[in-house]
């Protein structure tokens, strides 16, 4: 078992009056798996003050979830849980359903990742609030609306009576975040349990919502447990750190103890594996160290400093060589927008509505070209013209040579400008087929275009899972027994099926952990370095394409506003909404995220004015 180390020596129990309003000691979780138990939480031990932030920290699968659901009895019938939990000096484990039931909702909130699955998407977002306020008080329907009216205005709505009025399909992403928080919040809870709460938000929706988290600490006096693998946020938000690994918690500590001086070896692994600004770019070397790490690890061993100084000179080395390189595009432009404009069709009763104006952009072969902006901004909608999936209304696009634009556009055209065009989706869970094995999944576009047959077909499949990495006895299972990152690796083994020249990868890792997630982004660097493909990158992730853009464009409200170098973009970057997206990247280091939290504040301010 993994060894324990703690930073923070203040384990006894306070006086009564301070003290924890969350005390978990000994908490083990088992799922019951073909008939025997398989451990999910080990003897965890923790605890959570008013007003504090207790992050828990850790990778998918390593029980951070879990065991904060079986403080509520949220967990599934095949669970069993032992342990004490004392909320407020009360027992909970063991307490029957009513008692429970009493608890959830009033006492104790949680703040779900996905708002959209979490809210009911036939009641008004007024209903819901409401309907929560007297399940758990005795008020009149006219008390209880006024108190959902005021959770909405202190969650910073800006309108919080068309909020109420509101289903939740109506309100964007942040809002529904933000209405799903004065739901949580409504009856006054002592715990609120918030379970990566950021994740599906863009950068300056989450620096909206972690600056709303923190004001509600304050003026509430919550205690929060904050469950996320986003190290940014955790440097943000969080007073005090637990990293679990495979079960267990192996460190805890302040946030500064545990950003600054990390003590077990799958912490500073972790902490290595985040990508953050500044970071250096298309470079291969940088990402292998981090792989290398995690690695390392496992056997609790890191490299050794010259070593590591020894690879940061070789990736300083390789960065300009990149740089030189990507300077000097050679060849016809693999992707090139000329003044495009494209629009979604109308659909009944719904007109025609114009998602991206006047685009102009160009990719050469072998160039990585980022495109970032806010939910809503048009990245993904370029994307999807790219690969045929949306007419272009005005201008000219040509993919690989061939004019899409819509005076030139046809079906035979687009079939054969889609043989040299790949597409790596943001979910690979919902962009594979559940019911088609692994290997059928690669081999089908080579199989429908006649790419490939029989046994050249199988040879082509087992040389795809041998470039992603993957054994080649994988070809037989199935999505679902495949973890996210393995099957993000299938999605990029299917867009290279057919040897594109041009790659558009829509949040390829968002989905995934830090160390998933570096992992992912070290494969997909060798494959375009090693394959010479072009790729327009799309996302909102400005730390991601600083590791792997030559350029960057950024587009806000349909339109590019500003694109050049990776540096000219992320060092020097001229727009004040480049600006504001760039003060809005949470940092992995408390100091820095406090000094960039101020330079955005500042920047709002100086915009408002």
């Amino acid at each position: 078992m993994t060894d324990f180390i703690t930073l923070d020596p203040a384990v006894t129990p306070a006086p009564e009056k301070n003290g924890p309003v969350l005390e978990v000691r000994g908490l083990s979780v088992d799922f019951g798996v073909d008939k025997k138990w398989v451990p999910a939480a080990i003897g965890l031990n923790y605890e959570v003050r008013a007003g504090e932030v207790l992050a828990i920290v850790g990778e998918s699968g390593s029980g951070k979830s879990a065991s904060s659901m079986a403080l509520l009895g949220l967990l599934p019938s095949n669970s069993r849980v032992s342990g004490s939990v004392k909320l407020a000096g009360q027992e909970l484990l063991g307490a029957n359903e009513a008692n429970i039931r009493a608890v959830r909702g009033k006492d104790v909130a949680v703040i779900f990742q996905e708002p959209m699955t979490a809210l009911n998407p036939v009641y008004t977002v007024g209903a819901q609030i409401v309907e929560t306020v007297r399940l758990h008080s005795e008020v009149s329907p006219d008390e209880a609306k006024q108190r959902a009216l005021r959770m909405l205005e202190l969650v910073e709505l800006p309108d919080p009576e068309k909020a109420f009025r509101s289903y939740p399909h109506q309100l964007s992403g942040g809002q529904r975040q933000r209405a799903m928080i004065a739901q949580s919040l409504s009856c006054d809870p002592k715990l609120l349990i918030a379970d990566e709460p950021t994740t599906a938000l863009d950068v300056t929706v989450q620096a909206e919502i972690l600056d709303l988290m923190r004001n509600l600490r304050n003026k509430l006096d919550s205690a929060i447990v904050l469950i996320t693998h986003d190290m940014g946020v955790v440097a943000d938000l969080a007073d005090r750190i637990a990293v679990m690994r495979r079960g267990v918690i192996v460190e805890t500590g302040t946030a500064a103890q545990i950003f600054h001086n990390p003590q077990h070896e799958y912490t500073k692994a972790l902490l290595a594996a985040v990508p953050h600004l500044g970071q250096g770019g298309a470079d291969p070397a940088a990402e292998v160290d981090v792989t290398a790490a995690l690695a390392a690890a496992t056997h609790a061993e890191l490299t050794s400093v010259p070593e590591e100084q020894l690879l940061r000179r070789e990736r300083e080395n390789a960065a300009a060589l990149a740089a030189a390189e990507a300077a000097r595009p050679q060849g016809q432009p693999v992707l090139e927008l000329t003044d495009v404009a494209i629009e979604y069709p109308k659909q009944g009763r719904v007109p025609a509505f114009r998602a991206v104006e006047g685009a102009n952009l160009v990719i050469y072969p072998g160039q990585v070209v980022g495109l970032v902006g806010e939910s809503g901004s048009g990245k993904t909608t370029i994307g999807r013209a790219a690969v045929g999936l949306l007419p272009v209304a005005a201008g000219t696009m040509k993919v690989v040579g061939q004019d899409i634009s819509a005076a030139k556009r046809n079906g035979r055209q687009l079939q054969e400008m889609r043989r040299h065009v790949g597409m790596v989706f943001q979910d690979p869970s919902s962009s594979l087929n559940p019911r088609l094995p692994i290997g059928e999944s690669i081999g089908e576009p080579m199989f429908l275009s006649g790419a490939a047959k029989g046994a050249e077909l199988q040879h082509r499949i087992e040389a795809l899972l041998d470039q992603v990495e993957l054994p080649r006895s994988y070809r037989n299972r199935y999505p679902h027994e495949l973890s996210g990152g393995q099957k993000q690796r299938v999605g990029i083994a299917r867009a290279l099926s057919l040897k594109p020249k041009l790659m558009v990868a829509d949040e390829p890792t968002s989905a995934l952990d830090v160390s998933v997630q570096a992992k992912v982004l070290d494969l997909f660097q060798n494959l375009q370095k090693e394959l010479g493909f072009a790729c327009l990158f799309v996302t909102h992730d400005l730390a991601v394409v600083d590791v792997l853009a030559d350029r960057i464009c950024v587009m806000q409200r349909g339109r590019i506003v500003e694109q050049g170098t990776r540096d000219q973009i992320l060092r020097n970057p001229q727009e004040p909404y480049t600006q504001r997206l760039l003060a809005a990247v949470p940092l992995p280091d408390p100091e820095k995220q406090r000094e960039r939290r101020e330079l955005r504040a500042q920047l709002l301010a100086a915009e408002s004015s």
